[in-house]
């Protein structure tokens, strides 16, 4: 099997859509804020939320230019290369990840799952890690593995931004949103969003790293020299760093189970919708605001946080 480009096409136009439901919470209630979740977690089950988006227009690239191996950068519990090893696996194309750190071992459901795809896997080390960017590498990247479609770590490029606009526009046909509100990793998908939103609508993004100052930057140099949309990055919700939960989260995941019926990502999802909801309790919105939660997908963290996630519940 190998990647057509009407198959591609066709892949990527089955989900035009995703719903936004309205939330109705206990801790919002008497705030005067309509919250709103964009449910695009919903928009494919194995290459959800914002990867579908990110990976749309690089997908549709490849082929169009006759490249049948893409390769990647992911860290051992990347929503990135999940959702490309499924990509892979659907369409027909060949993947290649190059992880950080050490190799595989049982306790690794995304990267098992990745294998199961037929994705290869190279593990190296952090600081090679560090040189994902550096062109001498990648062209020894190339002697050493043949050629490949390049899509850097978590997706992050000219393509992706263009397929997170469309979710922009897709929201603003959606909703007249005052803001959107995003979790962010390398910046792409809250730049896509900025490119693509009414002027008029605010943009917040909610960074999963600890000491993100730097993605501001990252941003900006991402989005349009014109740009008037008002966005910020707002820093106090990641809850230690990268992929670190404690107990107060986890209760925030399970209590806001109970009472929407949706599951919520440890990594970034939650943490986001912790801080829209501590923002709103603390009167950040103006009365009146319709705010839009956008749910990015990326479930499968879960695995592989779930014995940790036992021990704050009591469970083990």
């Amino acid at each position: 099997m190998t990647p057509d480009p009407s198959s591609v096409e066709a892949f990527f136009s089955q989900n035009t859509s995703t719903p936004i439901e309205q939330l109705f919470l206990p801790e919002t209630q008497d705030s005067g804020v309509n919250l709103w979740l964009k449910r695009d977690d919903l928009v494919h089950d194995r290459v959800s939320g914002n990867k579908f988006r990110k990976l749309k227009y690089n997908a549709l690239h490849a082929c169009e230019t006759g490249n049948t191996r893409l390769l990647s950068f992911g860290g051992a519990y990347s929503n990135h290369i999940y959702a490309l090893a499924a990509l892979g696996a659907a369409l027909g194309f060949e993947t290649v990840g190059l992880i950080r750190g050490e190799e595989l071992d049982g306790d690794n459901p995304t990267l098992a799952f990745a294998q199961q795809c037929g994705m290869k896997l190279h593990f190296i080390s952090r600081d090679e890690y560090r040189r994902k960017t550096n062109p001498e590498f990648i062209e020894k990247l190339r002697m050493q593995l043949g050629d490949f479609y390049l899509i850097p770590e978590g997706g992050t490029n000219d393509k992706a931004i263009r397929g997170c606009a469309e979710l922009s526009r897709e929201i603003r046909s959606q909703i007249d949103a005052d803001f959107l509100c995003v979790a962010c990793g390398t910046g792409g998908t809250i730049a896509g969003l900025i490119t693509g939103a009414d002027v008029k609508t605010r943009v917040l993004g909610y960074p999963a790293l600890k000491g993100a100052d730097f993605l501001t930057d990252e941003v900006q140099s991402l989005i349009p020299d014109d740009n008037a949309t008002i966005w910020e990055l707002v820093h106090d919700y990641h809850f230690g760093g990268y992929a670190r939960i404690n107990k107060q989260l986890v209760d925030f995941m399970r209590i806001f189970h109970q009472q929407s019926g949706v599951q919520l990502d440890p990594i970034y999802t939650a943490k986001m919708l912790f801080g829209v909801i501590d923002m709103i309790k603390n009167g950040f919105f103006p009365e009146g605001s319709d705010v839009v939660a956008i749910h990015t997908g990326g479930l499968q963290g879960l695995d592989g946080k779930r014995q940790e996630m036992a021990r704050f519940l009591g469970e083990l």
